[in-house]
């Protein structure tokens, strides 16, 4: 009986994970309509929180009481973290590929244990150590530098790329601090709330509601926000209960292999062996990471 409580946690947990790997498919139809990177983030963020505050309001309304000093932790992870690693994430995906763009994310984990040494003062470790050679390692295997040298990935990307991890890690130093007193989906409420705001004053994304007209791009919205983001969200969070962060974590890896056999069955990219043994380093890094946390669940999780 537990066996089976278990594999349904695994299950789930996989599935959440699964969803945020999915994300290319609905991407690709909004490019295809003339909207920019920076546009659907804002398409994410709004459609997102739209979703997420209906839950809220129609289940959990005394969940959204918060402090008003802690508006800046959610404010924070929303612009700064949420919104900005959304954009170089798709910019990567629009300029290159998909499977560049996932790979380069997943350097989050590293950025988290950087930043978590400079912030929380936790422990650098030799594992952590050799997770960051690894995840170099594998990124220049992805992008071409290895093993030939060739610079087929032009530099802006590349740079982009690393910036979308960055960001990615942001979203746990701005919201470690809130974690103890609101839940996973207050938190991520209120950030998408302050990612709204921000991308509907930062895009063009008003100006642009003729295309809306088209049913594939509603489609495409809804479910970019609905599947990738709250359901993929929902569906993490409840195997997160269950688990321990380093087992949750580890299972997330999920995502990036999903998008990338989503890239090549669906969006026709093509991948040559020693990128795929990039791809490989880069998750096995990320592992590594995960591994060496301590088994007390720290912070919270927000991938894709």
């Amino acid at each position: 009986m537990k066996i089976r409580s278990d594999l349904r946690v695994y299950l789930i947990t996989i599935a959440g994970a699964a969803c945020w790997g999915l994300i290319g498919l609905f991407i690709a139809p909004l490019y295809s309509h003339g909207f920019t990177a920076w546009d659907v983030v804002a398409i994410r963020g709004v459609f997102t929180f739209v979703i997420l505050i209906l839950i809220m309001a129609i289940f959990y309304r005394k969940q959204l009481r918060t402090r008003l000093k802690d508006q800046i932790f959610f404010a924070g992870a929303g612009i700064f973290s949420i919104a900005l690693f959304n954009f170089f994430y798709f910019e990567v995906f629009s300029q290159s590929s998909l499977s560049l763009a996932v790979t380069l994310l997943y350097t989050g984990p590293l950025f988290v244990t950087i930043l978590s040494r400079l912030f929380f003062k936790e422990p650098l470790t030799i594992r952590k150590g050799w997770a960051l050679a690894l995840a170099i390692t594998g990124c220049a295997f992805v992008v071409g530098l290895l093993p030939f040298g060739q610079d087929s990935i032009p530099w802006n990307t590349l740079l982009m790329g690393i910036l979308s991890g960055f960001c990615y890690a942001l979203y746990s130093i701005f919201g470690k601090p809130v974690t103890k007193r609101y839940s996973a989906l207050t938190i991520t409420t209120y950030t998408f709330f302050y990612t709204s705001i921000f991308m509907l004053l930062t895009s063009d994304i008003i100006r642009k509601t003729d295309e809306f007209q088209e049913a594939d791009v509603w489609i495409s919205a809804v479910l970019l926000a609905l599947v990738s983001t709250v359901a993929a969200f929902v569906l993490y969070t409840s195997g997160l209960k269950h688990l321990e962060a380093s087992k949750a974590s580890i299972l997330a890896t999920i995502e990036p292999i999903v998008a990338v056999v989503t890239g090549v069955l669906f969006l026709g990219e093509q991948l040559r062996g020693w990128q795929v043994l990039g791809i490989a380093l880069v998750l096995y890094s990320a592992i590594l990471v995960a591994g060496g946390r301590s088994k007390i669940k720290k912070g919270i999780n927000i991938q894709g």
